[in-house]
């Protein structure tokens, strides 16, 4: 587990338990308004496809997932998760962060909070050497988020939608942060003597 000021991030379970925590995000319209435009996902994807790339574990990451729960620490509620995981599978050297937050958690400032931690952990923890993220054009709040956890944007791009949905039609965009290259090695300036 992962403690942030006030909420903790879990590995998820291939369990009943968390099925219904990410069913219940999911089937929120406002939550998957940028996602499939207001569609719920069925419980059937939620088992069968959601709920297990949500709980993989990655080697390149030492065996960490590239999802986290996020629980208030107060009180245990579930506030949604959040992602870093490998762009490509094999490698921690660029890393996707996301999130997806329940409604009574916006405006809380915890998708900051937890962005922020995620993108502290990809350089000092995973080695990474860039973390980038992409949303809608038109999805101003996790622009938002984006910028204040450090990312700046990249472009702007239009993606292949296979059921285009209301926003889609103004493209996407991705945010990007590098790793601070080590400051090199200089002469010794110690004095002699």
């Amino acid at each position: 587990m992962r403690d942030t000021e006030r909420m903790t991030l879990r590995p998820f379970a291939e369990a009943a338990a968390d099925a219904a925590l990410v069913l219940a995000l999911d089937s929120d319209p406002e939550v998957m308004r940028w996602i499939s435009g207001g569609r719920p996902t069925t419980p059937r994807t939620v088992r069968e496809r959601t709920l297990p790339r949500l709980a993989r574990r990655y080697a390149c990451l030492g065996g960490r997932p590239g999802f986290w729960a996020a629980h208030r620490r107060a009180d245990g509620a579930f506030l949604g998760w959040f992602e870093l995981r490998p762009v490509d599978a094999d490698s921690a050297a660029v890393l996707e962060l996301g999130y997806r937050l329940t409604r009574a958690a916006w405006g809380h400032g915890y998708a900051t909070e937890g962005a922020r931690a995620l993108v502290a952990a990809a350089f000092t923890e995973l080695g990474a050497r860039r973390v980038t993220a992409n949303t809608m054009a038109v999805n101003t709040g996790s622009r938002r988020v984006m910028e204040k956890a450090g990312l700046r944007f990249v472009r702007s791009y239009t993606g292949d939608w296979p059921e285009p949905i209301p926003g889609s039609e103004h493209g996407e965009v991705e945010y990007a942060l590098t790793a601070p290259d080590p400051a090199p090695a200089g002469p010794d300036l110690a004095p002699q003597g």
